[in-house]
């Protein structure tokens, strides 16, 4: 067995507390801490100091005389702690400065003092006084010569680290008065005594003012701001405006008149009122004034005086006013310099960051420019370049920025870094001012680009000669074959049309696939006035076709439409023959498809490629009325009356059975003064189709002429040919109008009349005319039998109720038997609308106001004419009262949706109240 007792059994360390590691707080006694006992007596203290001095080989006298030197407070015998430490106490313990903010002492409170906290604030306490050693030893100041007997021996110089050299040599600062503590006090003394306080300056005045009286302090001046800011803004908060009334106004304005007039019993004031404070106020006189001054003011503005000019009011020229802001130039004063500068540090961060982006070059050196800051804009440009040689945008910045020489310059350096440039190149040539050294440029460009397009046809512009021209275009056709617009330019500058051919053909071969070469040979064929125009157009739509490189329809009509807008007419057309129908199938709807293309060209004013589609669309729809009839009205509108009469003639022989054809041709005669035309239209047209359309039109025609015996024969020949309701009905109106010269009784209409109800038992027109006839005879039994028997025969024309109601209720003078009619009329014609508006209106001529609001009632249900605007429209304006009308009006809108007389009702309704736009929406 090991003789290590075990752990029970062992002493508890110091300042073991049973069960603190469990959570458990402990207590202390005075049996643990032990005896309380004093510290040492000050003869103790003596008795160790004088063995310390015997140790180190100095007198008690001179050791206690160095450690009062070093340490005033020496002479205060420190306590030493239970371990023999010394307790150093500091000067400033108790400063606020050096405490502890977490209160560290509370937080160690029930620790113990042990030997291990004695060795280290022993420690601490030596390293502290080292240090105070080596901050004090500084300096040798003379020292007394009595001490420096005593103070030269050997373990006293080690003892405080000192070598063996002379005391009074070694040590520094014994004298109390030679610290550097106070030396620093006397050096601020100094400072202070040369440099004073303000508090100090003014001491002697403070204390003069103990001696002043009282009638002196309050002379004495208030203290404040009196800097010009502060001072204005303190002096406009002090002011305070109140609103002057009118009482007072009156009584300034009356003070300076005079009443000579007495009342009974006072006399009046100045102002000739009764009350003489002055508190009564004339409104009248007041606003007269006012409108005088203002009608001053007026006049002042509108005769330009200077009072008007000045100050305020400006004169502008109103045609000189956008021109100048025009030519305004835009400066950095137009700007905030802040967002200048913020811009540019923006963009001065993105060219750093990317050396090599010349847009973010580009805008800072616009930025530049607009700022007013050109050459600082040019360095921008110039860094850009030197860092960017190979981009176009970065080149032609810098030579915009540049002018005269420098551009030219630069415009150089640029082609010698970038020759493949056609835009350098360009630009360069803009530079140069006449015209032989920009031929020049533009031969070195094309030395360096001859497959550029762009310098052929600058350099063939700037040629004054054709010939030269025409050297320079050849030249350029043989270095760019495939070039389609040099062609055509040589093309149109050749002496030939054989040449041009020759020129147009070569074109053709290098680009089989163009169709632009095929239309301008075809128009080469029109300029010429060649025959083979169409020929051409069909030869270049079936080889694009084989190449399969065909349009669009819509392109190809926009290709004839430009051919129309240049002067090309024919070869437009000749497009729209052989192009129309490409890519449709004969099911599809070509023909309404062709109208709508016809439809478009006339509306974007390309009448002749309109005429071409119309003609295509007869060719394969000869007998097409439709066709026929937008054609002519294509000729009517946009073309000659020659033409419109070739239309109409083509199209009454394709299609002679159209009497609308046939009537539009004679009126078309007719309104151009040729009647004899017109009837000879007319003559063809009873050959083709003896028609009733036909008769009618010749009856118009003899009857304007005056021809009356003429149109009554074509009516009794009509009655015989083409015996229509429609014809006995024109036979009986022209009776009545054109009554024969023995005739005074309209026998013959009312004859007529007779024998058309004989054919025509149920037209209600006949009816209708024959009441009408014994109306004019005043015979009203024979007319109300007439509108009887028409309603009987046709109980479904709502027109006869009405005229029969009518008649009862104007000729007869009996409402009541008006209000029987329209009754039967309305139960033989349900949900009519007609037939409920005039029972509202005959209540409502009748004065019957609520008899009519009644029946509007009805009418309105759902059952009858819920959905009816014209009854809506008839109760909004007669049967409601004015404030009505809107409320009315929007509930008559969600009822019924859309109905243009309701709308126009709304309108009116607007517009009444003067609300002009939503009468307008």
């Amino acid at each position: 067995m090991s003789g290590r007792k075990d752990f029970l059994s062992q002493q508890a360390p110091e300042n073991y507390v049973a069960g603190l590691g469990r959570g458990a707080t402990g207590f202390t006694t005075r049996s643990d801490l032990g005896p309380a006992r004093e510290g040492p007596s000050e003869d103790q203290i003596k008795e160790a100091l004088a063995k310390r001095a015997a140790q180190l080989g100095v007198s008690f006298t001179h050791l206690t005389l160095i450690n009062v030197q070093i340490n005033p407070r020496f002479s205060q015998a420190p306590t030493p702690s239970a371990y023999g430490a010394v307790e150093k106490k500091e000067e400033d313990d108790d400063d606020e400065r050096f405490q502890d903010p977490e209160n560290e002492v509370g937080l160690f409170a029930t620790g113990a003092y042990d030997r291990d906290d004695d060795e280290a604030d022993r420690i601490y306490q030596d390293i502290d006084e080292r240090m105070d050693r080596r901050r004090k030893i500084r300096r040798l100041v003379p020292f007394s010569p009595h001490a420096s007997s005593s103070l030269s021996s050997t373990s006293a110089c080690e003892a405080y680290g000192l070598s063996n050299s002379p005391l009074y040599k070694q040590i520094a600062d014994l004298n109390p008065f030679a610290h550097r503590e106070a030396r620093e006090k006397q050096e601020r003394d100094e400072y202070e005594a040369k440099n004073p306080k303000i508090q100090q300056q003014f001491a002697d005045l403070k204390r003069s003012l103990g001696s002043i009286t009282d009638e002196q302090w309050q002379n004495i001046p208030e203290v404040g701001d009196l800097t010009g800011k502060n001072r204005r803004t303190k002096q406009n908060s002090r002011q305070r405006f109140y609103a002057v009334p009118d009482s007072v106004i009156a009584g300034a304005r009356n003070s300076t008149e005079f009443d000579t007039s007495v009342t009974d019993g006072a006399q009046t004031n100045g102002s000739g009122s009764d009350n003489v404070d002055g508190t009564m106020t004339n409104f009248a006189d007041i606003g007269a004034a006012r409108d005088k001054v203002l009608q001053v003011n007026l006049d002042k503005a509108a005769m330009g005086s200077a009072d008007a000019n000045s100050g305020s009011a400006s004169t502008i020229d109103p045609k000189g006013y956008l021109t100048s802001l025009a030519k305004t130039d835009l400066r950095s004063k137009d700007f905030d310099i802040g967002d200048v500068k913020r811009v540019e540090s923006l963009l001065q961060s993105v060219i750093k960051t990317n050396s090599r982006h010349p847009p973010g070059y580009i805008a800072l050196a616009r930025l530049h420019e607009l700022a007013g800051k050109p050459v600082k804009a040019r360095d921008v440009m110039a860094q850009c370049c030197s860092l960017n040689q190979h981009s176009e945008d970065a080149w032609l910045e810098n030579i915009r920025l540049n002018e005269g020489h420098n551009a030219k310059v630069i415009a150089a350096a640029a082609v010698k870094e970038n020759p493949q440039s056609t835009r350098l190149w360009t630009r360069a040539t803009e530079l140069e001012t006449d015209q032989q050294s920009k031929k020049r440029v533009l031969r070195r460009a094309l030395d360096l680009l001859p497959k550029s397009v762009v310098l052929w046809k600058q350099l063939v512009q700037l040629s004054q000669d054709e010939s030269e021209a025409r050297l320079l275009l050849s030249k350029a056709c043989s270095e760019i074959p495939a070039s389609i617009e040099l062609h055509l330019a040589l093309a149109r500058i050749v002496e030939t049309v054989d040449e041009a051919r020759k020129v147009l053909n070569t074109c053709r071969r290098a680009n089989p696939k163009n169709a632009e070469v095929w239309i301008a040979a075809t128009r080469l064929e029109e300029q010429v006035g060649s025959k083979n125009t169409a020929n051409i157009m069909k030869r270049g739509v079936q080889s694009l076709a084989n190449e399969n490189a065909m349009l669009k329809r819509e392109e190809w009509i926009e290709q004839a439409e430009k051919c129309e807008e240049e002067g090309a007419v024919l070869t437009g057309q000749c497009i729209i023959k052989e192009t129309l129908s490409y890519g449709l199938d004969e099911d599809d709807d070509r023909k309404k498809l062709f109208m709508e293309d016809a439809q478009a060209s006339i509306s974007r004013g390309r009448y002749e490629i309109a005429r071409a589609i119309y003609a295509y669309i007869l060719r394969i729809w000869p007998t097409s009325k439709s066709a026929w009839e937008a054609s002519a009205n294509l000729e009517k509108v946009h073309g000659k009356r020659e033409d419109l009469w070739n239309v109409l003639e083509k199209a009454v022989e394709a299609v002679p059975q159209a009497d609308d054809l046939w009537i539009q041709y004679a009126n078309e005669k007719y309104q151009s003064g040729d009647v004899d035309g017109a009837r000879i239209v007319l003559g063809k047209a009873f050959n083709q189709s003896p028609s009733e359309n036909i008769y009618l039109e010749a009856i118009n025609l003899e009857a304007k002429n005056g021809q009356i015996d003429q149109a009554r024969e074509l009516l009794q020949q009509a009655r015989q040919e083409a015996g229509t309701d429609r014809v006995w009905i024109k036979s009986v109106a022209f009776a009545r109008t054109h009554p024969e010269a023995n005739e005074t009784n309209s026998s013959t209409a009312l004859d007529l009349v007779n024998q058309a109800l004989q054919l025509y038992p149920s037209n209600w027109k006949l009816w209708a005319q024959k009441a009408q006839i014994y109306t004019t005879l005043s015979r009203l039994p024979q007319a109300r039998e007439a509108y009887t028997t028409g309603t009987r025969a046709n109980p479904k024309s709502v027109t006869l109720w009405l005229l029969l109601s009518r008649l009862e209720e104007q000729q007869a003078g009996s409402v009541v038997k008006a209000r029987s009619v329209l009754d039967r009329a309305k139960a033989q014609n349900p949900k009519n609308e007609r037939l409920w508006l005039e029972s509202v209106r005959l209540e409502r001529r009748a004065g019957n106001l609520t008899a009519a609001k009644n029946l509007m009632a009805r009418a309105l249900q759902p059952s009858e004419c819920h959905k009816s605007g014209i009854l809506w429209s008839e109760r909004i304006w007669h049967l409601e009262p004015r404030t009505q009308r809107k409320p009315l009006s929007l509930e008559a809108v969600k009822v019924v949706e859309s109905d243009p007389t309701l709308f126009v009702t709304v309108a009116r309704v607007f517009w009444a109240e003067r609300k002009l736009e939503k009468a307008v929406t």
